[in-house]
């Protein structure tokens, strides 16, 4: 593939990005995309800053390919987990949920290349204006916390592709390089991948995590928490009690005791299939198998070649 926007900026052979995902994103992931041609990320959203600094120190031992960090900006831990990044030169960092007006002209005064994830366009311009290297344009097929607006990526990209200077790179929904093909038709020059790689073998996600998104089918998950911050979840006994809970009214102090600490981490990383947070995209029942990182990317552009082939050599009526 010729270098586009987001293959020149992060310095990757293919414009794949792996989401960094809480609980399935530390550096065996991180580094097996990035030797694989993608762009791995470390999820800092579920670890310490100690626990960060490990897994910095390991992927730099495992690729010697560019990587980065994501960081939720909600978290409390921000300014530590940024001093680290700092501190151990990480080279790129994703920014999500939150205003990465704080943060941007720091990471920035110190070579990081900077990253910024949205759902509207009113956050895609205020992020462009403080200075980030590039647009993660998450739809609302994403897993994870996503927006409250519900703008699927298919309306997303050309929404937000006129209004931005920036590389665009899509999220949400994509598994497939026929979807990786769609995206970028639409005006995105990469793609951002969570609930593939959250199965892959070198997920840090525990087994049964991976086995309920192998057996999903459609409609098996559904954005909920919208009073609290919005978060699509994988149904199942906790599922139901938010369900239960939203439908009687309950507060914003009520969902937060409801979800409680470690909901996510009991889900995900423990395998608590019943009573844990299993945050996955709706692409989850489009997933019935696990692969190595490398073989979904090589599967991925695959798919991509020959669908851009195809469409530039047959006539759609």
């Amino acid at each position: 593939m010729n270098a586009n926007k987001v293959t020149s900026l992060f310095g990757i052979k293919y414009p794949i990005i792996q989401g960094g995902m809480i609980w399935c994103s530390g550096w065996r992931l991180a580094s097996a995309v990035s030797n694989a041609g993608g762009l791995g990320l470390i999820g800092s959203g579920s670890m310490r800053p100690e626990l960060l600094e490990e897994h910095i120190i390991k992927c730099k031992a495992a690729t010697n390919l560019p990587f980065g960090v994501n960081v939720p900006l909600i978290y409390p831990q921000t300014d530590e987990l940024i001093e680290i990044i700092l501190r151990h030169q990480v080279k790129i960092v994703f920014t999500s949920a939150g205003n990465p007006e704080k943060y941007t002209s720091l990471l920035k005064a110190h070579g990081i290349i900077v990253a910024h994830v949205v759902a509207n366009s009113k956050f895609a311009l205020k992020a462009e204006a403080v200075g980030v290297d590039a647009i993660v344009a998450e739809g609302f097929e994403a897993g994870g916390h996503n927006g409250i607006e519900e703008t699927t990526t298919m309306v997303l990209i050309p929404q937000l592709r006129p209004l931005l200077k920036k590389p665009l790179i899509a999220a949400g929904g994509i598994s497939s390089g026929a979807a990786m093909y769609a995206s970028m038709a639409l005006g995105a020059e990469g793609v951002q991948i969570g609930s593939l790689f959250a199965s892959c073998v070198e997920s840090s996600s525990h087994w049964h995590f991976k086995q309920a998104i192998f057996d999903a089918g459609d409609g098996a998950t559904r954005l909920l928490m919208k009073k609290l911050i919005p978060v699509r979840l994988l149904k199942n006994a906790f599922f139901d009690q938010v369900v239960q809970a939203e439908g009687q009214g309950a507060t914003v102090e009520e969902l937060k005791t409801l979800l409680g600490k470690g909901r996510a981490k009991a889900g995900i990383f423990a395998g608590d299939i019943e009573h844990g947070e299993l945050e996955i995209g709706q692409v989850c029942a489009l997933i019935h198998n696990e692969h190595s990182a490398a073989e979904l990317i090589e599967n991925l552009m695959n798919e991509f070649y020959k669908t851009a082939n195809k469409m530039s050599n047959e006539w759609l009526l």
